[in-house]
């Protein structure tokens, strides 16, 4: 009998990712690399709190204009969304000054937050100048990719 053939699946990247989930609590990850796919998801039916519920809300700062009702971010045609999924940060660095503050202006350009994949800083710049009206993430929140993150208005 001849052996069969070795295995196309990556045991020790399929670990990998597996970590990487349980790491930014996610709920899937996928990659491509050399044309082979990969894809590692879990149940979607892990937390019993709506959406909805997560999302949060950064107060503004002192002196910035008050908030006014909040918007439905999928309707707001400022809406910046993650073009990836990965682990958010409002700051360059853990207790740094954060990029954005509710009332801030922006120029297009500017990075609005840090996205992190793959142990990868991906800055999210801003696709327009504007003022910023609603942080949709938690600073070390992970986020999926499409999810609402910013409102520039």
């Amino acid at each position: 009998m001849s052996k069969s053939p070795k295995s196309i699946i990556d045991r020790d990247l399929i670990h990998e990712l597996t970590a990487l989930l349980d790491e930014t609590g996610l709920t899937e990850i996928e990659i491509e690399q050399d044309g082979k796919r990969v894809r590692v998801a879990r149940a979607a039916a892990i937390s019993t709190v709506p959406s909805a519920a997560v999302r949060v809300e950064v107060a503004p700062q002192p002196g910035a204009e008050a908030a006014v009702k909040p918007i439905d971010p999928s309707k707001h045609p400022g809406v910046v969304i993650s073009p990836m999924v990965g682990t958010a940060y409002a700051a360059p660095e853990p207790g740094g000054k954060p990029f954005i503050d509710i009332g801030g202006k922006v120029k297009a350009g500017d990075t609005l937050l840090i996205v992190e994949a793959m142990k990868t800083m991906n800055q999210i710049p801003a696709p327009r100048a504007g003022t910023v009206i609603q942080v949709l993430f938690e600073d070390g929140q992970p986020v999926e990719f499409g999810e609402p993150l910013v409102i520039i208005e």
